[in-house]
């Protein structure tokens, strides 16, 4: 005998259960919660078919409001412009970041990357000049590349909070041994 005590486990049971989890083993609920989340998959799959029709289905029947040619050129281009330039530039930045800054920091010159990046790239059309009229000052009465800046000053300000907070704890950490950061 090897000391195990003997059990009684139903058929298919994990053996690494501990016996007083045992009782409440189901070998039927894994293959009934999988068919729960099959049925939840293609439910919500049918919903987005569904709405990418009915975008597509107005795209395609209302040309004179929507423009077919103009919308496939913007979607070509968002998805060269994101695959080409912004992928790899994120990619390579997260390289860079990993090897460069500090381990404490990281997540946070990460995050404030990825949040001013986000807001630059949602704002392009107004801070670019794309939006407005000449003939019409009106349409477009805001300075948006000096807002822009504005938002991503206060981004930065608050990862360099984040990042003064972390190293004074670290310091104090070091400083009275036997006390771990918070």
């Amino acid at each position: 005998m090897t000391g195990s005590r003997p059990t009684d486990r139903p058929q298919g049971a994990d053996t690494s259960d501990p016996p007083d989890l045992v009782d409440r083993h189901d070998p039927a609920r894994p293959r009934a919660v999988a068919r729960v989340v099959t049925a939840v998959r293609a439910v919500v799959a049918a919903a987005g078919l569904a709405v990418a029709g009915y975008g597509i289905a107005g795209l395609v029947t209302h040309p004179r409001a929507t423009h077919p040619a103009h919308t496939l050129r913007w979607l070509l281009g968002g998805l060269l412009g994101h695959d080409v330039i912004v992928a790899p530039a994120a990619a390579v930045l997260g390289v860079l970041l990993s090897r460069i800054v500090a381990h404490p920091y990281r997540a946070v010159i990460q995050a404030a990357s990825f949040v001013s990046a986000s807001v630059a790239l949602a704002s392009f059309p107004l801070w670019s000049g794309r939006v407005g009229h000449p003939a019409n000052p009106s349409v477009d009465p805001l300075p948006y590349g000096r807002n822009l800046l504005v938002v991503l000053g206060a981004i930065w300000s608050v990862a360099a909070a984040v990042m003064l907070r972390r190293a004074v704890r670290a310091r104090r950490s070091t400083d009275r041994p036997g006390r771990s950061p918070r």
